[in-house]
């Protein structure tokens, strides 16, 4: 897709230098573009009076130049084609890490309510920690808990001593009243689940697995309770089984905020306060995970972690929870750009 515009670039500028004269022989694209760049400058302070006359022929034998209008009309255009260029990468790259979702996909929407939560009676049995669950909770506060809906909104440290059993992507105080949507659906399209078993083959090639039903959870760029700000967060839990071994795939595609203003967090920024948390919790007091920058100001930077060598991606075995790839050390932050060092 990018190739075709790329391809779409070279066309606009070569019908331009037909049209108008750019003075550019026969050559590379890249002539036209830094000929027609450096000219549109030199004529960007022209008057509307002197850019509207007629520009005349050349003589004959001397190079075309191109008219003030033409030059600018060709710049114009050729900026819209690289800024499509942009966002077709983004898109594409959105796409390699997040799988589908959305209303396209029959995804079902969780309720535009704070705090809110979503009650999902599975299809088949999904054992997390060596235990069967048959009902799960999509909680906007970015959790997906068993047996029971989490409406918490300030992350504690796990182990919880409450002992509840969940995942949590990206645990934090998600208000979609004021932006964004939750989605989540069952599956066993085949074509999701060949990606699925597809990747999960790829991160633990020992284990063989096959995926026959998985739930996709989207948080799609959903805003922190008391914001002031357009700021969103982007992430996904996948939950998926053969029936005898489960994985979970986290997906971190755009993180903008930490903390809720209800969590101590700046109403502006979002950030501050008690941070997000993600990781697991088994509900046994013992047994647990906590995926490294959790509930520190480091959790921002998430989607430039990872356990598999894919930035914004986290993958786990957890029906016998086993950890894989994870950094040795927690990262740190530094203090002038929020880096992970």
């Amino acid at each position: 897709m990018v190739g075709w515009v790329f391809l779409m670039v070279g066309w606009v500028l070569e019908i331009f230098r037909l049209k108008e004269g750019t003075g550019c022989d026969p050559k590379p694209i890249s002539c036209c573009l830094n000929s027609t760049f450096l000219l549109s400058l030199g004529t960007s302070s022209h008057s509307k009076d002197s850019q509207s006359e007629a520009v005349p022929h050349p003589p004959i034998g001397e190079a075309p130049h191109f008219g003030a209008v033409g030059m600018k009309a060709s710049y114009h255009v050729l900026l819209l084609l690289l800024g499509a260029v942009g966002s077709v990468q983004a898109a594409e790259d959105k796409a390699s890490l997040l799988y589908p979702y959305g209303l396209e996909q029959q995804d079902q929407k969780n309720p535009k309510l704070d705090d809110g939560t979503s009650e999902v009676t599975l299809t088949v049995p999904f054992t997390f920690y060596g235990q069967e669950h048959q009902t799960l909770y999509v909680n906007n506060n970015g959790v997906i808990s068993f047996d029971t809906r989490v409406n918490q909104y300030t992350p504690d440290p796990f182990p919880l001593a409450d002992g509840r059993p969940f995942v949590a992507p990206y645990w934090a105080d998600v208000d979609n009243v004021l932006g964004g949507d939750v989605f989540y659906r069952q599956t066993t399209d085949p074509a999701l689940l060949a990606l699925i078993t597809n990747d999960i083959n790829q991160y633990f090639p020992t284990i063989p697995y096959t995926a026959t039903w998985a739930l996709v959870a989207t948080w799609d760029h959903v805003a922190y309770y008391g914001s002031t700000t357009n700021k969103g967060n982007t992430f996904q839990a996948i939950l998926t089984t053969d029936t005898k071994r489960s994985f979970i795939i986290l997906n971190y595609w755009d993180i903008q905020w930490t903390t809720g203003a209800a969590s101590d967090g700046d109403p502006e920024t979002g950030l501050g306060g008690t941070p997000a948390h993600a990781g697991f919790n088994s509900g046994d007091d013992t047994n647990f995970y906590n995926i490294p920058g959790s509930q520190t100001e480091a959790i921002i930077n998430i989607t430039k972690t990872s356990n598999v060598n894919i930035p914004g991606r986290w993958v786990f075995q957890v029906d016998d929870f086993k950890v894989t790839g994870v950094p040795a050390e927690v990262p740190k932050v530094s203090k002038s750009n929020n880096c992970w060092l």
